[in-house]
């Protein structure tokens, strides 16, 4: 836990100040070091020899291939958002709904997908590549009149899922006595998903004071940050039937105490792109 908390420590301020400080094409590139090294770390559910896989190069050719298609310059005009984003964040709803069915279905589901390798990338594309592009659209929200609103935004969204796993973690530990997911992830218990949940709901709370939000969409303000908190816990448990497949305890050894880098925002690569497709439908 003291591990944890220290490489939490300094973590923590160091995505805020990249949220906040770095120009939009720094931060475009920060998070695709970021896409980078995760995509490192899902070569290892897919080969467990991820040194000669050639995940990683794959995933970098569709990362380069969508910065080509989708300059970023061209992510917002007068019109609204660019088609393509708006599209590509409904089929990233679709696969969240994908992956509740095979985390509520796993182990059943597993002899389906856990024996190809070519399946087993398409999943960490579909969780990967949108959780890169929404981190920069959320980003870029309104960034020519207010420099710092879409950085509050994503802020927001990392809070939130923060908030949750806190929540989670210590309701569980006093609370706990009916399993979220026993064959996916043991240790979670209903108690803790309600906990992280409530917890969630009061930084939704404060947030919207911060944010201002009219009358008229508080409501959807909040179900958008039920829903977004919803799918962060489905994001870790979807991880966890991957690293159980591969039979693997953490995703990676990068960040002492905490494992890899998949596993610390395993809980973001659902929660952006859901909360990204929320606010450009109800709340923009």
């Amino acid at each position: 836990m003291k591990q944890r908390i220290i490489t939490a420590l300094v973590l923590a301020p160091l995505a805020i100040a990249g949220i906040f400080l770095l120009p939009l094409k720094f931060f475009m590139m920060f998070t695709a070091a970021i896409f980078l090294l995760a995509s490192k770390e899902w070569a290892s559910f897919v080969n467990s020899d991820s040194t000669s896989s050639p995940i990683l190069y794959i995933f970098g050719f569709v990362l380069a291939i969508t910065l080509i298609l989708l300059p970023i310059e061209q992510l917002w005009n007068v019109s609204g958002i660019h088609p393509m984003v708006e599209n590509g964040l409904i089929v990233t709803a679709a696969w969240w709904f994908v992956s509740l069915v095979l985390v509520a279905t796993y182990p059943k589901s597993g002899p389906y997908w856990a024996r190809s390798k070519a399946v087993k990338a398409l999943f960490g594309l579909l969780t990967l590549i949108p959780f890169f592009w929404s981190m920069v659209v959320l980003r870029s929200v309104n960034i020519h009149h207010d420099f710092y609103y879409g950085g509050a935004l994503l802020l927001f969204v990392f809070l939130l899922v923060w908030a949750a796993d806190t929540g989670a973690y210590f309701c569980g530990k006093r609370f706990g006595k009916h399993k979220l997911a026993p064959n996916v992830s043991p240790g979670k218990t209903i108690e803790g998903f309600v906990g992280g949940a409530v917890s969630a709901m009061i930084v939704a709370f404060l947030a919207s004071i911060f944010f201002a939000v009219p009358g008229e969409k508080v409501v959807m303000f909040f179900v958008a940050a039920l829903i977004t908190t919803f799918v962060s816990a489905l994001g870790d448990l979807s991880e966890s039937i991957f690293k159980r497949e591969a039979r693997l305890k953490d995703s990676g050894n990068l960040l002492p105490g905490h494992g890899g880098i998949l596993d610390r925002i395993d809980s973001l690569t659902a929660a952006v792109p859901v909360f990204t497709l929320t606010y450009l439908l109800w709340l923009n």
